[in-house]
């Protein structure tokens, strides 16, 4: 019989062991798949404002775009649209929630009665500073953001330096004294007070003013001091209230299914720039501009800066009075308690040194 030699017989393997050939199989499989769970999904945010690339604002979307980028290890980019280019101003909040911009920079008082609770930051007299201010209407939006803005991820809020009117042919020194004009406002709440004076309202977006009262549609605007020099707005007025009348309030909102899309990494890497540190970096750099655009316009010999004695800003204030009044309407619609909240609101910017005295 002829016997067939086999070789050397192997080592029986154990329960639980695993053979030589397993083991590289095993590996293998996981070299191919620690790519796809390890390593993020990339997102590339689109950036929308509506002021143009030279505004301060484009240089703080960009650094916010850097440091989300570096923090989410660079799966999360953005590019940065200026000027309109994705959709008119008006529309930046929508154009966040239908997916059109991924960020986006909006206005809410260009919207009247639609984000009613926010406005508290358009009230006359309330907020002294553009960094303090941004961080104390931040810190105390955010738990109503969650319902006003639910369409969308909230970011942050903030606003610009205290401002007030510029006019084209009437000096305007006293609240009667705005009867009868054409009045471009920033925001509803300066509407409502135009309004309330016997002023007419006249509604453009920023980026239009120069054009409206150029054309004598309008005869003045609410504006802060830098930006009416960047938009051109100065080579179409004349007089200029130096009087912290005003601010703005402003917000960055990012698309909820895009947000949503990310993993928990890329998430934190938002949520750590969006906060209210990242709320007064932003509103420190816009104020910084807004602040320097006063000499600018003292320094044209066809403008007449004026501040206001201590009796017209007191008739100024008692003016504004029954703004408070609507706002807090608005506010009870919208489910808030107006006395308390407009109470946090105060400790909040006194908390951040930024409460108007």
């Amino acid at each position: 019989m002829l016997i067939k030699e086999t070789g050397p017989s192997k080592p029986a393997v154990e329960k639980g062991e695993t053979t030589d050939e397993e083991a590289c199989l095993a590996l293998l499989l996981a070299a191919c798949a620690t790519p796809a769970f390890a390593q993020d999904k990339t997102f590339d945010l689109k950036i929308s404002h509506w002021v143009p690339a030279s505004h301060p604002l484009q240089k703080s979307l960009e650094d916010w775009a850097a440091a989300v980028e570096k923090e989410s290890g660079g799966t999360i980019k953005g590019k940065v649209f200026p000027a309109q280019q994705l959709g008119k101003a008006f529309d930046h909040y929508d154009m966040a929630r239908d997916g059109i911009a991924d960020v986006t920079y909006v206005n809410p008082g260009y919207q009247p009665g639609r984000f009613p609770i926010v406005g508290a930051g358009e009230l006359p007299f309330l907020i002294s500073d553009a960094k303090g201010g941004s961080m104390g209407l931040d810190a105390w939006y955010r738990k109503y953001a969650e319902k006003e803005m639910k369409d969308v991820k909230y970011c942050l809020a903030f606003v610009h330096s205290p401002s007030s009117f510029h006019s084209r042919t009437k000096k305007i020194v006293t609240p009667e004294d705005v009867k009868g004009l054409k009045i471009r406002p920033a925001h509803a709440t300066m509407a409502n007070f135009v309004t309330s004076l016997g002023g007419t309202n006249v509604q453009s977006s920023a980026p239009e003013v120069r054009d409206i009262i150029e054309r004598g549609v309008a005869d003045g605007v609410t504006f802060p001091w830098g930006s009416l020099v960047l938009f051109g707005i100065d080579k179409v007025t004349k007089y200029d209230m130096e009087a912290p009348l005003y601010t703005t309030t402003f917000v960055f909102v990012i698309n909820k299914d895009k947000y949503n899309a990310m993993s928990d990494k890329q998430k934190a890497a938002i949520d750590k720039n969006c906060s209210t540190e990242m709320a007064g970096v932003v509103g420190e750099h816009w104020g910084k501009f807004e602040d320097a655009g006063i000499d600018k316009v003292k320094a044209e010999s066809s403008h007449e800066v004026y501040k206001l004695t201590p009796e017209q800003t007191a008739a100024w204030k008692k003016a504004a009075e029954p703004l408070v009044k609507t706002w807090s309407d608005g506010a009870k619609k919208a489910g808030a308690d107006p006395d308390a909240a407009l109470a946090d609101l105060k400790a909040s910017l006194k908390k951040y040194n930024a409460l108007a005295e």
